[in-house]
């Protein structure tokens, strides 16, 4: 009996790009819907109120959807998480990929993995019961429900992703750099800071990117301890609010179809269109990492 192979290949490559265009499928899935529930609010509130600081979407007398608040402590807070957590992941990696023993490696690299397998929410409790308390005491503060505390534990969030893929990075830089410097009579050192690390740089700045990419949307931990007062950010040490905390808090009480709707979904579609935009940066500089090696 003789088998149509090609048919076979056929539904076979029908059923992998079936698979393969999922994720794209999904995300345009979900910028339709942002689109369609968000941009309504466009019409329904005035310039002046989304410009303004005021987040008042329940009132008596005028409602203020002030989105500068919101979006300035979202960046306020990733900023400050990427200040603290670049250095570290990049020195982790740095350590594990060339200067670490092979013992060592091997229980560092397993560590890395159980943090980015710790669901948000216990990091959360971890920031409300530890961190939150300790930022108080060592820094004389009536809460340490503040951004700082938001900044800290999205900086430890943000480590596995810049660690594995800054280590990724630096490893496939070709053995012949290595040797060649080396061979020169450059030290160890020398070599890692001078040779490898200049040769994947556009790799670095993609695990950067992408450790920041993944906590800017973060929900829970930032909805339990930055203290979740809209108020422009003016200090580490004040409370602030950031987008997906307000979409949290918030998107369960309003009615559906009204404007303090359709404005929590225009919210969402900011988010996605910065998540979207920090994560197409990262894969232009992994691609020219990938190039240029």
């Amino acid at each position: 009996m003789k088998i149509n192979t090609q048919g076979a290949d056929w539904w076979v490559r029908l059923i992998l790009l079936v698979c393969a265009s999922t994720s794209v499928l999904l995300v345009g899935a979900i910028l339709v819907s942002l689109v369609r529930e968000g941009l309504p609010a466009l019409w329904e509130v005035s310039l002046s109120s989304f410009l303004s600081t005021v987040w008042r979407p329940i009132s008596f007398v005028q409602e203020q959807f002030g989105l500068a608040p919101l979006i300035l402590s979202s960046l306020f807070v990733t900023m400050v998480a990427g200040l603290i957590a670049v250095p570290l992941g990049l020195g982790a990696a740095v350590y594990i990929s060339h200067v670490a023993r092979p013992v060592e490696r091997e229980r560092l690299k397993p560590s890395v993995g159980v943090l980015a397998g710790i669901p948000s929410v216990v990091l959360g409790f971890f920031g409300l019961m530890v961190m939150a308390p300790l930022v108080k005491r060592v820094f004389g503060l009536e809460s340490g429900l503040c951004a700082l505390t938001g900044s800290l534990l999205l900086a430890f969030m943000a480590l596995p992703t810049i660690i594995t893929i800054a280590e990724d990075a630096l490893r496939s830089v070709p053995n012949n750099y290595i040797e060649a410097s080396l061979a020169l009579g450059a030290s160890q050192a020398q070599t890692v800071f001078r040779t490898i690390v200049p040769a994947a740089r556009s790799g670095l700045v993609a695990a950067s990117l992408m450790g920041i990419g993944r906590v800017i949307g973060e929900t829970m931990a930032v909805l339990m301890v930055t203290g979740n007062a809209v108020k422009m950010p003016e200090s580490l040490f004040e409370p602030v609010r950031t987008m997906t905390a307000t979409i949290a808090a918030e998107m369960g009480e309003v009615a559906f179809g009204g404007v303090h709707y359709h404005v929590l979904f225009l919210i969402s579609l900011i988010l996605l269109i910065i998540t979207i935009a920090i994560n197409w940066i990262a894969q232009w500089a992994l691609r020219k990492s990938q190039l240029t090696q």
